[in-house]
């Protein structure tokens, strides 16, 4: 028995260097794995899933990053960083899962990891969404821009009314005055030309000529065109600073109206886009569905490590991790406990020598 244990202990099979990389990649003990050969597809398989999901998070990343900072130098960096953490991040969960316990133990243990898990896979995925549907997403950006242009319009309008208000009402009751005197005018002009050709009204006399009321009607027309001028003079200089004051506002305001539009032309970023894709889903049941499947399919691909590590059946790599644990513990148990006995001996060794 003693000599097969040893032969277990001792036998180390070769591992080609890519098994030896997937191996690495699953978070597995190198040194028993090449004890148990069984156990290398499992191993590897494990490894795969992680490093083509690090290889999902890499592309992922880079493209979010893209969006934001139109650096293509910039995104492949940030990708790389951001794929190399999630790369041992997915390492570290499917190493952490021990085949010793109880099934409702190891159950309860794996729950945290399968949430962290979950919630990985919905980040990697949704850069990707945008990559698969982009053609959909830049005409749903293209909508987005010019309905908040719309709503931008909408917006000037209401305050060029708010800020213009006040001159426009000034200038038409100026206006308004204007046409009153303009009015008492031209009303004198018919009156006197009545007056001369001799028609018959309440106002005039109905002699042909220009006798004495022609010449009283005459009077009452110069009287009230010397008004109309009079007016118009004293009214132009403020009706000039009233256009001006009309025409800063709609200059300041279209200013800031193009400004403003041109800070939405650029609306394309990372976020503008998740809102793009989010009505995409709400108008088309097609692309809500696939984006779902899309989800659910890297939720899939982060969680199957945990998965298969739980409903894996315990191996023999198992069995020599849990030996081998726990010849460590016995052995810092041991430890302990003879430094503890040396302890106490020289406690009461020291004693002694202090009794007279």
């Amino acid at each position: 028995m003693k000599n097969a244990q040893a032969t277990i202990n001792q036998t180390n099979h070769r591992i080609n260097w890519f098994q030896k990389f997937l191996l690495l990649c699953s978070g597995g003990n190198i040194h028993i794995l090449r004890k148990t050969p069984s156990e290398w597809n499992k191993f590897a398989g494990i490894g795969g899933i992680v490093l083509f999901t690090a290889v999902f998070a890499t592309l992922s990343a880079a493209y979010a990053m893209y969006t934001i900072f139109d650096d293509i130098w910039a995104s492949i960096g940030f990708g790389i960083l951001w794929g190399l953490m999630i790369f041992n991040l997915d390492r570290y969960i499917v190493s952490s899962i021990k085949k010793t316990g109880t099934w409702w133990n190891q159950i309860l243990m794996s729950i945290p990891r399968l949430i962290l898990a979950t919630f990985l896979g919905i980040i990697i995925s949704k850069p990707l969404e945008l990559k698969i549907f982009e053609k959909e997403v830049n005409k749903q950006l293209n909508t987005i821009i010019q309905r908040n242009k719309t709503e931008l319009q909408k917006q000037m309008n209401g305050r060029i009314l708010q800020q213009s208000g006040p001159f426009d009402t000034e200038k038409k009751q100026i206006s308004d005055k204007i046409a009153q005197y303009q009015k008492s005018y031209d009303s004198a002009a018919v009156e006197l030309e009545k007056e001369i050709l001799g028609k018959q009204s309440t106002l005039t006399s109905g002699k042909e000529g220009f006798g004495p009321n022609a010449k009283r009607k005459q009077e009452l027309k110069e009287q009230r065109r010397k008004d109309l001028e009079n007016y118009q003079k004293q009214v132009s200089t403020r009706l000039e600073y009233l256009d001006k004051e009309i025409s800063k506002v709609y200059t300041n305001l279209e200013t800031e109206r193009k400004s403003t539009e041109t800070f939405e032309d650029k609306f394309n970023g990372f976020a503008a886009r998740l809102q793009a894709l989010d009505e995409l889903g709400k108008n088309s049941a097609i692309i809500a569905t696939a984006a779902t499947f899309i989800m659910g399919l890297f939720i899939c691909l982060e969680i199957s490590p945990v998965l298969v590590k739980l409903i894996s059946a315990v191996g023999p790599y198992d069995y020599l991790l849990e030996k081998t644990e726990n010849d460590f513990r016995l052995y810092s148990k041991e430890k302990i406990e003879k430094g503890n006995a040396l302890t106490d001996f020289r406690i009461d060794n020291f004693k002694d020598k202090l009794k007279p």
